[in-house]
């Protein structure tokens, strides 16, 4: 096991690295400056040159990258060119939203599609099954952001259930920042619960066929004792490899919803920066967003040691 876990670190810290300059490099690429954007198209050259001076964009482009990969170690992000103030702390306040929001919307699918796929694969190809089959068909199909159109207008304006956005943020009460969060977490679950449903169905389908359930249902076992104590554990693999795709798809698909509720998160922070040509911003917003993806997969890795232990003792005896 700790080979293993040594072998996924050293990816994780390769892949973080391998990112950084692929963020970087991108962003540098872009057409247009930051200076001439912050003080107007009217701007004398002069002045242009003396504040791309002061943002250091006259500097070489390694010598940027690495002021500002070392400045991530130590937990120096820079300052905002648009806000004018460190951008760790306006990313941190955006982030008490954004996970929140993010793990929300996780559970909300993770516990309707196990439910969903698992009703769906107990009672294959009847009536219940082709229904839910047809249902996870349009959720795929149904864009979130357009979902989420939907569920302002009907619970929002129509019911006044919700309200239709803003955040008043967690010193309000835990409650009342949970019912903020509600229809956004919904909009963002509904694609993600429609694909998760349908892998969930698959694998449970797939494993029902092995020998070992076979023969616990020849010993007396009743088919839902097989399903949980057997079918279930073997079939999370591949479950949980989607879980972790679609929470770094939720965290992306943030960008959008946080917009069309008007909610101060990660994703409506990026928004602006790009708008405002704030490369600061947005470069470590981006960094930590795929810093979240990189991460979240290397739990799964390390879930998937632990749910089926021979992928560690493979990986022992490749060596």
């Amino acid at each position: 096991m700790g080979l293993y876990l040594a072998k996924r670190l050293l990816s994780l810290l390769l892949t973080l690295l391998f990112t950084s300059i692929v963020v970087f490099g991108v962003l540098e690429v872009l057409p247009g400056n930051a200076a001439q954007v912050m003080l107007g198209p009217d701007a004398s050259p002069e002045a242009v040159a003396e504040l791309s001076r002061q943002l250091g964009l006259h500097l070489p482009v390694h010598t940027r990258y690495l002021d500002w990969a070392g400045g991530l170690l130590r937990g120096d992000m820079g300052i905002s060119h648009a806000y004018s103030s460190p951008v760790w702390p306006l990313i941190a306040e955006r982030l008490a939203l954004t996970i929140p929001l993010a793990v929300f919307a996780m559970l909300i699918t993770s516990v309707l599609a196990l439910v969903i796929g698992i009703y769906a694969a107990s009672r294959h190809n009847k009536p219940a099954d082709i229904a839910v089959m047809g249902i996870s068909q349009i959720g795929m199909a149904v864009p979130n952001f357009w979902f989420a159109i939907v569920l302002i207008l009907v619970f929002s304006v129509q019911l006044q259930w919700f309200s239709a956005g803003g955040f008043d943020g967690w010193r309000a009460g835990f409650w009342s920042g949970l019912q903020s969060l509600l229809l956004p977490a919904i909009a963002l679950a509904v694609v993600q619960t429609a694909i998760l449903a349908r892998i969930t169905r698959s694998s449970v389908l797939e494993v029902m066929q092995e020998d070992f359930v076979r023969t616990a249902r020849a010993r007396g076992l009743s088919e839902r004792a097989t399903l949980w104590r057997h079918v279930l554990r073997n079939a999370m693999i591949p479950v949980l490899t989607v879980m972790g795709l679609q929470f770094a798809n939720l965290l992306a698909g943030t960008i959008v919803v946080e917009n069309v509720f008007f909610l101060p998160g990660l994703g409506r922070l990026i928004f602006q920066s790009i708008a405002n040509r704030d490369l600061v911003v947005v470069r470590n917003c981006v960094m930590l967003l795929a810093a979240m993806v990189i991460v979240v997969n290397f739990v799964v890795d390390v879930l998937y040691a632990a749910i089926d232990p021979r992928l560690r003792h493979r990986e022992g005896s490749s060596q």
